[in-house]
């Protein structure tokens, strides 16, 4: 077992249950009035895209327990820096979004989830 893939997909899980019992509870709270035609079709598609990105975690996670459990030979390191980069670049786009989204009430302090990333990152990099 490859106990560093082993946290990361732990880590990965967890945040796949808390994006869609807390994340969905707090994004539906962003829901327009439903005469609102246009804003209502924007929030449709932003509540979506989200479930998308469960949809992402929990594969995520699942290749990830997968690869911690089961020998694949040579495949092994590629599939770890793989995932590696993938996280990595998650806590590049937020980083980058919330720069551009240029919003003063909210800091990267505030919304942390890039250095999770950037931790399972570097977990995934030392576990390759």
């Amino acid at each position: 077992m490859n106990i560093w893939v082993f946290i990361v997909a732990c880590i990965t899980l967890v945040a796949f249950l808390a994006h869609l019992a807390i994340g969905t509870k707090e994004t539906a709270t962003l829901a327009p009035d439903p005469s609102e035609t246009e804003r209502n079709t924007h929030w449709v598609q932003a509540m979506c895209a989200f479930q998308m990105l469960s949809v992402d975690l929990l594969v995520v996670a699942a290749a990830l327990f997968g690869i911690a459990f089961v020998d694949l030979g040579q495949l092994e390191r590629p599939a770890i820096l793989f995932f590696g980069l993938l996280f990595f670049l998650w806590g590049v786009a937020w980083v980058v979004q919330m720069k551009a989204l240029r919003r003063t009430a909210t800091s990267l302090s505030q919304l942390p989830h890039w250095l999770v990333w950037f931790v399972c990152s570097a977990l995934l990099v030392a576990g390759s």
